[in-house]
């Protein structure tokens, strides 16, 4: 495959729009792409429009190595900020520009084309390749936590995640906690605030109790590789008129959090919290936890990073990340697996105006995709 096609490829994926959805669309795409030389693939569908497709190339009995990427991306804002609109795939010099170009179709389409170049190439190894393409990733790693509960991930040997590392070796990263509060109060004028409870004060001992517990934590314990647990309430609402007291305000927050102190842990700590708080007079505080991926970590030693390491001269980086990604999904399975992140991009471009991959990084990951994937099949 020469690299005008492989470009055009990546291409035609960021001109999909899987803004949180419609990953259904690209799925198909890269489906008919693997049949067409001869990888079968097979949908998954997580509801409508939303498809994963897992895809695989036997060639012996060996080992099993999953290689991974999700197919959605988050929204691009106002396109009238950006240099280039995001979904038409611009090319300027060595950038290839759009929505997705590093967060993270560029990795993904390297993946499907490395498959299809040793398919088509005949190269002997001794395993099994298996695509596994997600669905929400970007809010609640949906795709993943369905395909690890359908066993998709129980025959892996080795799993590479393509998210954008800048040619570092990602093999831990912190968990992640979406949590809502919600008060409870009672409405009254706000000339006679006796005759009711005012909902936003009590949430607000909340916050207040809840930092000083979580500075608390971060002080005591931390990881060599991630640093320490990190909080930040993030979105406040509450009450409906300057001149009653409100009956009810609500409180989202984010945790990201580390294997020493792990999320059960942190869920217990603020649900004691608001435990305490209602023990209070006429306080009513409900916690939900939204959103709760475990931390991670692979051994930094392993045999599928010693393999990827060899394809180097000198040793990539091993690095942690305070980001999330399908790991913290993948890694629930009961069967234990090797695991690293790994692929083309820059890491602090994902989310932002005017993101963009490099041609250059990602042809070359294409060619790296194989050489690894030779070595760990050997």
């Amino acid at each position: 495959m020469g690299n005008e096609e492989k470009i055009a490829i990546l291409q035609e994926l960021i001109r999909i729009k899987s803004v949180n959805g419609n990953e259904g669309e690209v799925a198909a795409y890269l489906n008919q792409l693997l049949n067409q030389h001869g990888i079968q693939g097979e949908i998954i569908s997580h509801t409508e429009g939303r498809d994963n497709l897992v895809a695989t190339y036997h060639n012996g009995q060996g080992r099993v190595l999953g290689l991974s990427g999700h197919m959605d991306v988050v929204s691009a804002g106002d396109e009238s900020n950006w240099t280039y609109p995001p979904f038409a795939a611009e090319i300027k010099g060595n950038r290839l520009y759009g929505r997705g170009a590093t967060d993270m179709k560029s990795g993904l389409a390297a993946m499907v084309i490395a498959m299809i170049e040793l398919k088509e190439s005949g190269k002997p190894f001794n395993g099994t390749i298996k695509l596994l393409a997600t669905v929400g990733e970007e809010v609640g790693e949906l795709g993943s936590e369905q395909l690890t509960k359908a066993g998709y991930v129980d025959d892996l040997d080795g799993l590479i995640i393509g998210e954008p590392t800048n040619y570092h070796l990602m093999y831990t990263h912190m968990g992640s906690i979406n949590y809502t509060v919600v008060s409870h109060g009672k409405e009254a004028h706000s000339s006679m605030p006796q005759e009711g409870y005012n909902a936003i004060n009590h949430l607000n001992e909340f916050i207040t109790r809840a930092n000083e517990q979580m500075d608390a934590l971060a002080n005591d314990f931390q990881n060599s590789a991630l640093g320490k647990t990190i909080h930040n309430v993030t979105v406040i609402n509450g009450g409906n008129q300057v001149n009653s007291i409100p009956s009810q305000a609500q409180l989202q927050g984010n945790i990201r959090s580390i294997p020493e102190f792990p999320n059960d842990q942190i869920i217990d700590l603020l649900q004691k919290i608001v435990d305490e708080l209602n023990e209070g007079t006429n306080y009513h505080l409900e916690l939900t936890i939204d959103y709760n991926k475990i931390p991670v970590k692979a051994n930094p030693d392993s045999s599928l990073i010693h393999h990827i390491q060899k394809q180097f001269k000198q040793p990539l980086p091993l690095v942690g990340a305070a980001a999330t990604t399908d790991a913290a999904e993948f890694t629930k399975s009961a069967h234990s697996f090797d695991f690293v992140v790994f692929g083309p991009g820059v890491v602090n471009l994902p989310h932002q105006i005017d993101e963009y991959v490099e041609i250059d990084n990602y042809l070359d990951m294409i060619d790296t995709y194989q050489a690894i994937i030779l070595s760990y099949l050997a």
